[in-house]
């Protein structure tokens, strides 16, 4: 890991941590550590001087994983030169990997015969760790790069290898509008059947809607139907930041045109495929669809998530369809919604059932506006860290001593983000 943390991140971490043991001394002994989590924790230098992020207890790099660990520390780097360093070089090495591997979800820090690789039926290569093709994989990066140069207003990292990966994207988020012309499969055997995709490693069949295709949710489990909404959504945002990287840097006024085009396809398959009639919330979004007139009602709180949505980008928290959809995942009638005695949230099949996510509670806050459901969210929150003093992956919520995975960095930085968005916006002026 790093020698050094950035002189800037343990000023903001300290900031954090006494404006808490204020405003809410619950929760100000998980501030600062969550902050610093992923920097103290997760980034590493490499010999030849690019810098890679493992998840936490898995020690491989995920694409979306390590932009949602950075995002809360870019908007710093203009302030410090080493932290500056760090994110640029991270935003490099996304670029390195997508261009090794459009289809990988997740990549090594070196290149070797180990990993879920050589397990999977599948394009080999000994750079990734795992091929599970998901759409958000490559809107990630994108995400991390417009913000970096929004914050920081340097254009440095829009190099020749980020433009391949603008062009890799491109073409596989054209090629997937019509699956059938795609040659990626992915077959695992003796597995759980989320772990692996039907129909001879294909996926099940959808008709062209003019979204693009997903094999993988963010949690990693399989797709049902392969236009997955919410990965969509979040491809239609990472486009348009791609068609303005490409008109105003790149000077490529052909490719950013290419790229406003794809984003309105997609955004207009998502408008006439994925909204659904609820008989009680209404128009709401779909989980995931499939063309044809099948479709998932569902939500997982992994980000792209339909929770998600203003806080993807997507659209205003006002939005009358995403407020009707919010009530629907925060409600019984979402399969992945649990209630228990400290907590109750959003879930996911990946995990056990009836066990409610962090992230979930986290986002939930992030992207309410209601001041009475934020301090819940909190005060779920601060009960149910087990002792830990960080966010775990999921818990029971009547039982949270029993959880998933203790060291998750993208679940404590979010909820760090959460907790300085909350103090920025003087949330705590007025009385708990």
């Amino acid at each position: 890991m790093l020698k050094k943390i950035p002189d800037i991140l343990i000023k903001k971490a300290d900031a954090l941590e006494d404006f808490y043991q204020k405003a809410y001394p619950e929760l100000a002994p998980l501030v600062k550590q969550c902050f610093l989590n992923t920097i103290e924790t997760t980034v590493k230098k490499l010999e030849d001087g690019s810098f890679f992020v493992i998840t936490g207890d898995i020690p491989a790099m995920w694409l979306r994983d390590s932009s949602a660990q950075l995002h809360p520390y870019v908007k710093y780097a203009r302030e410090d030169a080493y932290l500056k360093e760090i994110i640029k070089g991270v935003i490099d090495k996304q670029a390195e990997l997508v261009c090794i591997d459009p289809y990988a979800n997740a990549f090594k820090e070196k290149a070797d015969k180990k990993g879920y690789m050589y397990k999977d039926e599948t394009e080999k290569n000994d750079h990734v760790w795992e091929r599970k093709y998901e759409v958000d994989s490559l809107c990630a990066p994108l995400y991390l790069a417009y913000q970096y140069w929004k914050e920081s207003g340097e254009t440095d990292v829009f190099n020749q290898t980020f433009y391949r990966m603008l062009t890799n994207i491109q073409e596989v988020f054209r090629t997937e509008q019509d699956h059938e012309r795609s040659s990626y499969h992915f077959h695992r055997f003796d597995c759980v059947e989320t772990d692996t995709l039907p129909c001879d490693g294909k996926g099940n069949p959808i008709k062209p809607t003019g979204m693009t295709w997903s094999g993988f949710r963010p949690s990693d489990d399989r797709c049902i139907y392969g236009y997955l909404i919410p990965s969509n959504m979040m491809a239609v945002v990472a486009l348009h930041y791609a068609e303005e990287i490409c008109k105003e840097v790149y000077q490529d006024a052909e490719l950013a045109k290419e790229f406003c085009s794809l984003a309105a396809e997609i955004e207009k398959g998502i408008e006439e495929y994925g909204v659904v009639e609820h008989p009680v919330h209404g128009k709401i979004y779909a989980y995931e669809v499939d063309g044809a007139g099948n479709h998932v009602l569902m939500d997982d709180a992994n980000s792209p998530s339909l929770l998600a949505i203003p806080y993807l980008g997507y659209q205003k928290a006002s939005h009358p369809l995403y407020q009707n959809t919010r009530r629907f995942i925060l409600s019984k009638n979402n399969p992945y919604y649990f209630e228990g005695d400290l907590a109750k949230g959003v879930g996911s099949p990946h995990t056990p059932h009836g066990y409610v996510w962090h992230i979930g509670l986290t986002m939930q806050a992030m992207t309410s506006t209601d001041r009475k459901e934020v301090l819940s969210c909190l005060d779920m929150i601060a009960k149910t860290h087990a002792g830990c003093n960080y966010m775990h992956e999921s818990f029971d919520p009547s039982k949270p001593e029993d959880y998933t995975r203790s060291w998750f960095a993208w679940a404590n930085t979010l909820f760090a983000e959460l907790m300085e968005k909350l103090m920025l916006e003087n949330f705590w002026e007025e009385e708990r």
